[in-house]
């Protein structure tokens, strides 16, 4: 799955004192963003589409290939050989 990321304005001495006081709580502000976004997605996106979506996700990912592991080359005489 491919992430997009969003850029959101808002005023600084705001986002100190909402860090600050989330900070004391133990919650963190990129946690409550995505789970935000997350339910305007639900909210809006009719079930149909968020179904068809998953669907398309979930077999992407089962299509990938594992990534194979390079070929090392066979080493004689402390020295790696040419193989041309």
């Amino acid at each position: 799955m491919k992430n997009t990321n969003l850029t959101v304005s808002f005023d600084t001495e705001k986002l100190d004192a909402l860090t600050y006081h989330m900070g004391k709580k133990d919650a963190d502000l990129q946690t409550e963003l995505q789970y935000t976004v997350q339910k305007l997605y639900e909210k809006y996106v009719p079930q149909a589409t968020r179904e068809y979506i998953d669907d398309k996700l979930s077999r992407e990912t089962a299509e990938k290939p594992k990534p194979k592991r390079p070929v090392r080359p066979v080493v004689s005489n402390g020295s790696a050989d040419s193989l041309t």
